[in-house]
């Protein structure tokens, strides 16, 4: 087990990153039973296709709404104590729902107000929690805390929490969320054992959030390098969301998959994803960081032109196990090539700019691609985001040598 322990989160990483890759999957544990859970609680209260996505977007607009106070509230205060308190109040929201459930007093309404609830808290927690670990590693050891909070991501929230929610709330609508309240208790139990201070800035004055937050974004524009990877970022948002929202379209009346072949293709980026954060730290020691970023930018571009050139069900789930191996290498070495860059007490505020930035992309891009399949065919989006993530690379090209190594700039 040792050494399991040890290949995992080697001991130079130091024990406290140890409790928070454990905080880390067992909340992911928990946030993939809500993933199918959340969902079929909708469907079970109401059939109105409005209403299905209104539930949807309510989690992603608190993100729209907060992200920037988020991440100057986690820049102002100790970051561990908030992730400890915004997940104390999702849990008392999720406490409310099982209550409203148990009583049989639930109502589209409840579901609805609780998504929105759920989705503000845990901007916050999340914001928060993101900015721990740069204080807890050294900076060439960011890029394999990423790939092993990745690896959470992908086994707990993708591949093992869906199945179990399912199954739980086929057993009673309650189950699921009791579970996750279970898994935020013991997630906050773990992430408290932390002994290294999480406050940002514990000597300076308190200062205005407003003002907090333009600092911030002041930061980000004069940095060259950060500022260009939050504008890569936010455009290839916008490319990939036009083509991932008519997927389910694409795969049932293009490829002709049925139902169960496009929960496979989920399953197939799932696969992808596993392979690419386990063999990530094996990556970042044998290439060059501007070589892999430009390869995994390179593979976006031929992941959309591919998808738009097929009909094969089979290939299009090859193209998937790709897509996802390196998705998430580039999720990994992005988010480590900006925390290196980005001083402590900026790390929660850049941190916002760019989850606005990726949900903001994501919400426009979904807009255009319906509006494109709609008008031209359901591969055209998939060529809308191939010429135009292609044209967006060729742009960068040369800059992400400099992204590559940002923190060189900003020491």
């Amino acid at each position: 087990m040792s050494r399991i322990g040890e290949t995992v989160a080697p001991a130079r990483m130091g024990r406290d990153f140890r409790w928070l890759l454990a905080s880390s999957w067992v909340g992911q544990i928990g946030d993939g039973i809500a993933l199918a859970a959340g969902p079929l609680l909708v469907a079970s209260q109401t059939r109105n296709a409005v209403l299905v996505g209104l539930a949807a977007a309510l989690q992603r607009v608190p993100t729209l709404l907060f992200g920037l106070v988020a991440g100057a509230v986690a820049d102002r205060h100790d970051r561990k104590r908030l992730v400890v308190l915004s997940n104390a109040a999702r849990m008392a929201v999720l406490g409310v729902l099982v209550a409203t459930l148990a009583t049989g007093h639930v109502n589209i309404a409840v579901v609805l107000a609780a998504m929105f609830a759920l989705g503000c808290a845990e901007i916050f927690a999340d914001t928060a929690f993101g900015t721990i670990m740069p204080m807890l590693v050294a900076k060439e050891d960011l890029g394999l805390g990423q790939s092993r909070l990745m690896a959470g991501f992908l086994t707990g929230n993708q591949l093992v929490g869906p199945p179990v929610g399912a199954f739980l709330f086929a057993a009673g609508m309650a189950w699921p969320f009791v579970v996750q309240i279970v898994t935020l208790l013991l997630g906050l139990l773990l992430i408290v054992r932390i002994a290294t201070t999480t406050h940002a800035r514990p000597d300076r004055e308190p200062t205005h959030v407003r003002r907090d937050i333009a600092d911030g974004v002041r930061w980000l524009l004069g940095n060259a390098p950060v500022r260009t990877l939050a504008l890569v970022i936010l455009v290839f948002n916008i490319t990939w969301g036009a083509a991932w929202s008519v997927l389910v379209l694409y795969s049932l009346d293009h490829l002709h998959m049925g139902e169960v072949g496009f929960g496979l293709l989920t399953t197939a980026a799932a696969a992808g994803g596993i392979a690419g954060t386990t063999s990530y730290g094996w990556l970042e020691r044998h290439f060059a960081l501007a070589a892999l970023m430009r390869a995994c930018l390179l593979l976006e571009v031929a992941t959309h032109l591919a998808l738009a050139m097929t009909t094969s069900g089979t290939v299009a789930m090859g193209i998937m196990v790709v897509f996802g191996t390196y998705a998430f290498v580039w999720g990994t070495l992005s988010n480590a090539v900006r925390q290196r860059a980005t001083p402590t007490e900026f790390q929660g505020r850049v941190s916002s700019v760019y989850l606005v930035g990726v949900f903001g992309g994501l919400v426009v891009g979904q807009l255009l691609g319906g509006v494109i399949a709609q008008r031209w065919g359901l591969t055209a989006p998939f060529w809308f985001a191939g010429v135009g993530s292609g044209l967006t690379l060729l742009v960068v090209w040369r800059e992400l040598a400099h992204i590559a190594h940002a923190d060189s700039a900003s020491d």
